[in-house]
């Protein structure tokens, strides 16, 4: 159960019924319940929170929301705030901004992650909870911001209810989620994991900009980069807010998804060899057409991945053809094969059944086609006692929660590898996302910061 809560006023009960359009008779007798359920048996007087009660701003979220889109704003609409650029340290310094405001102490790690500390009233490892501020090139305005912001509003809540908390808090906002420079993302929470390569801090990028000069800018030090790994025991537990980036919650009308866990990837490069010649003078039976081959392959990893029941899915994302003219067979073409799941058995066998495929269409177009070693990262499964923690918090606020996996990469999953860790979605319109027409509406933000404030407080009142 909840700590603590706000106290009665009236005064804040008649703003939020105007604010939420009660009746006033609804708002008198809802004050009537709190009065009475503050000194019921076994609550030790202190008052208990109305199931549907508003803890957190919609309005100063959203208006935050609205003034972090300025900084990389596109004109089509959307930004592009990549990681290590300019308008990412305009965006980091508005953030840094309002956790001074809310009264949170600020530092900034090596790996130029930003943190905003809150005290705790017993000595007890730190809850973490917070997102990303960066994003793709012509990317939307919600994509890791929600999860910042609304972190930040769940502080600002808990100080108008001048709520204490045993743990210690502390707002994290990663650096570089999306590996828009230097590293192909995930970069300041691969570094609170201890798992950054070690020549990071030797990296530049095409234009031979330096990201050790970045790091600096950012308040960060490369060459001190191993002090901002957290071990294993500091951090009681880590909860994302996100918006789910995909469409179940948005078509099922469901207002809070409650995230089972983040999907393993398995990443293989593969290449068809076959013989370049000309394209007018070969005929069609002596051809080793590795473009032809490379085409039934693409075909196999869709059919592989939908021929049994699941919410597995596999992509070919690009193909790189040589020698790439119109009068030329192709003699060889490149071409990654990327397969997602939460069961890592479930990724293997379906691998292991794509390129028995890919043996077989070699012998058939006279073509070798061959595959590197995966590249695997494993499935990042969310603590049970989070999820209950997030259902039980949804239902006492009233909303609708479903149970569903992520299909996409996020900071919680490094998290996984040294703390506990849970994660609440929002719905995001027509699935859309990476986009400029990526959008959350006011409304489902602020559900999700409420179920992260909720939800804080009952992992509080853990042991």
């Amino acid at each position: 159960m909840i700590r603590s809560v706000r106290a009665f006023n009236p005064g804040v009960m008649e703003k939020k019924a105007m604010r939420y359009r009660i009746p006033t008779q609804a708002t008198v007798l809802t004050a009537c319940l709190v009065l009475v359920a503050a000194f019921a048996p076994g609550q030790q007087g202190r008052p208990a929170v109305t199931s549907r009660a508003r803890h957190v701003d919609q309005e100063r979220l959203w208006a935050t929301l609205q003034k972090l889109s300025e900084f990389g704003k596109n004109p089509e609409g959307g930004v592009s705030r990549v990681g290590f650029t300019e308008a990412d340290l305009a965006g980091r310094a508005y953030v840094m901004g309002l956790m001074r405001e809310t009264g949170l102490t600020v530092r900034v790690d090596a790996a130029g992650n930003i943190f905003g500390w809150r005290d705790g009233t017993e000595n007890l490892p730190v809850l973490l909870f917070g997102s990303h501020t960066d994003s793709v090139p012509h990317g939307g305005n919600f994509d890791g911001d929600v999860g910042s912001l609304g972190a930040i509003e769940a502080i600002r809540a808990l100080n108008e209810a001048q709520m204490k908390t045993r743990h210690p808090l502390e707002v994290v906002i990663w650096t570089n989620e999306e590996g828009g420079r230097f590293y192909s993302g995930l970069f300041g929470s691969s570094a609170a994991a201890g798992i950054l390569p070690a020549n990071i801090s030797e990296r530049t990028d095409d234009s031979g900009a330096k990201l050790s000069d970045w790091l600096t800018r950012m308040g960060g030090d490369a060459t001190r980069m191993a002090r901002a790994r957290i071990p294993p025991g500091t951090v009681a537990g880590y909860l994302e807010l996100h918006i789910e980036q995909g469409a179940r919650l948005d078509e099922a009308k469901v207002p809070i998804g409650v995230v089972q866990g983040i999907v393993g990837i398995s990443l293989r490069t593969c290449t068809a060899a076959g013989f370049a010649n000309h394209a007018g003078t070969t005929p069609m039976a002596r051809r080793k057409d590795a473009l032809a081959a490379a085409s039934r392959a693409v075909l196999a990893v869709r059919e592989e991945v939908r021929a049994e029941p699941g919410q597995q899915v596999g992509t070919v994302g690009w193909m790189k053809i040589e020698p790439g003219a119109s009068n030329v067979i192709p003699g060889r073409v490149s071409f990654p094969v990327e397969l997602r799941d939460l069961d890592p058995e479930k990724i293997e066998g379906i691998a292991a059944r794509v390129l028995q495929r890919f043996e077989v269409i070699g012998r058939e177009e006279n073509v070798q086609i061959t595959c590197s070693k995966a590249d695997l990262h494993l499935p990042a499964l969310t603590t049970p006692e989070f999820r209950e923690a997030i259902r039980a918090s949804a239902r006492e606020a009233g909303l609708a929660t479903m149970d569903l996996p992520s299909g996409a990469g996020h900071d919680a999953q490094n998290v996984a590898r040294f703390a506990p860790m849970g994660m609440i979605f929002v719905p995001s319109r027509g699935g859309i996302s990476h986009a400029p027409a990526e959008y959350s509406s006011p409304e489902q933000v602020a559900d999700g910061a409420e179920i992260l404030y909720r939800t804080l407080l009952r992992l509080d009142e853990m042991k």
